[in-house]
């Protein structure tokens, strides 16, 4: 279902059913009250004539509705994409919500993203209905929204975390746009924690979270992030209008819904938009898992919930992927450990065994390859992570969801060190690229029962375009 060729009937009967597999791709304008809702509100179903259909919420509020305070339109998935333009789109809207409207044109995120602000605003207004900056401005009071429902922080404090650049302004467009003063709805909305932030992040079930848990696990790196029963912690740095914030950031399944409880460390407060960002690509909430089961077929059926599990920090990511080449899972974790602990900054927190930021690009990037490769790691290995920090630290390079992936695997490969296997890794995770495919992997090969990595990768093109997806799959059938 394509988001600008809403079939009405269809909504409907997704509306009726209160079909979650629907979370997020609309959102229905109810004419009788001025309110939109989301697919899966319980309040009492409209009459099918009183129904108006969005493809986003930004859509729905240039319709004159309001947001439902009872399904909190705020809460819904995003939209996972694959093809080109709406990859453009939803890389667009990803930057939006980090807040790069802020401080930056509509020119210069057309140009961060390769194209002409011509081409991004047709592409944009074909998948969410409105032009980028209304867009941006929708996204700025659902946060506002949001964070003054699930936090306790100052009113204020709430207009600038939202990226709005006073107060007056703040309160003028709210009370215009929702017919609400910012306290009449925190007051409806009753009391939350000041000593740290917490939020829900929807997704469409089903959410196979312990196999989840189970990858990061296995993978977490000594001081940075740890697993403890079915909760994931980690430290985070993020950046937003030029100013670092760290802290740190604790995720589980919610008991009552289909969501992911995150709570999060206060200092982590001017950064929400990026925050919810990198830990909705984290663990992949935008995710349709029935059309990833359609696709894949009898290799999906096993683990129908299984997800793809993303980044906080891409380059995180690409130096794990650089220590894993010819090596353990165990093996790279040990030496990504003393990494860590060798480059990152000690931080604190309140959770045993989280007390280190993974180290930056421009640290990294001043060290010598040969300090590194005394670490332990093969000197090879030493000088590629050097070269890729230094990318990354001259702007070169992006290893985010919004970089365009083609162009961003061909100058991964161009780094000395990096070749097929580990650049398609980086997609998979730190672009959260679901086609991408790590090859020739040796567990991927074992597990189709195949030698040949010239053909293991020729059958996977049956998988296309979640061939991530299939590579998930296929470990998971060797565990």
């Amino acid at each position: 279902m394509r988001p600008m060729m809403l079939d009405a009937d269809q909504c409907y009967r997704a509306l009726r059913t209160h079909d979650a597999r629907f979370d997020g791709r609309f959102f229905v304008g109810v004419g009788t009250t001025g309110i939109y809702c989301r697919p899966v509100c319980t309040a009492r179903t409209p009459l099918a004539r009183n129904c108006t259909f969005f493809p986003s919420a930004a859509a729905a509020e240039a319709g004159g509705y309001r947001p439902c305070l009872r399904c909190r339109p705020e809460l819904a998935p995003g939209y996972a994409a694959v093809d080109a333009n709406r990859r453009l789109a939803q890389a667009a809207a990803g930057l939006i919500e980090d807040g790069r409207l802020e401080d930056a044109s509509l020119e210069d995120l057309a140009g961060a993203l390769g194209v002409t602000d011509r081409h991004l605003r047709r592409v944009f207004q074909q998948e969410f209905g409105v032009s980028p900056v209304a867009y941006a401005q929708t996204q700025r009071l659902l946060l506002a929204k949001r964070l003054l429902t699930d936090t306790a922080m100052p009113v204020v404090d709430v207009a600038m975390a939202s990226g709005f650049a006073s107060l007056r302004r703040f309160n003028d467009l709210f009370r215009t746009r929702y017919r609400m003063t910012p306290l009449a709805l925190r007051r409806t909305a009753g009391a939350a924690r000041g000593d740290r932030l917490a939020f829900d992040l929807a997704y469409r079930p089903p959410y196979d979270w312990p196999a989840m848990l189970a990858f990061l696990d296995r993978r977490a790196i000594r001081g940075v992030e740890a697993v403890d029963g079915r909760r994931y912690r980690r430290t985070v740095r993020l950046e937003r209008g030029g100013k670092v914030h760290a802290g740190w950031i604790e995720v589980a399944p919610s008991p009552r819904k289909a969501a992911l409880r995150v709570s999060a460390s206060a200092s982590l407060a001017g950064a929400v938009p990026v925050l919810l960002a990198r830990v909705k690509s984290l663990f992949d909430v935008a995710c349709r898992p029935d059309e990833i089961a359609s696709a894949l077929g009898p290799l999906a059926e096993a683990n129908p919930g299984l997800r793809l599990p993303g980044a906080v920090d891409g380059f995180e990511i690409a130096v794990r992927a650089i220590l894993g080449q010819q090596v353990t899972v165990a093996a790279a974790i040990t030496i990504a450990g003393r990494f860590a602990a060798a480059l990152g900054e000690p931080f604190e927190t309140p959770h045993a065994g989280v007390d280190r930021l993974f180290p930056t690009p421009a640290r990294v990037a001043a060290t010598a390859p040969a300090d590194i490769a005394a670490l332990g790691i093969i000197s090879s290995r030493a000088r590629a992570i050097v070269a890729l920090a230094r990318e990354l630290e001259s702007g070169a390079l992006r290893l985010d969801p919004s970089a365009p992936v083609d162009e961003t695997l061909a100058a991964l490969e161009r780094l000395p060190g990096i070749g097929p296997w580990t650049a398609q890794y980086v997609a998979m995770r730190a672009l959260a690229w679901p086609d991408a495919f790590p090859h020739p992997d040796v567990g991927v090969l074992k597990a189709m029962s195949e030698k040949n990595a010239h053909q293991g990768l020729a059958r996977a093109e049956a998988w296309r375009p979640w061939r991530a997806y299939a590579v998930l799959h296929l470990w998971k059938s060797l565990e």
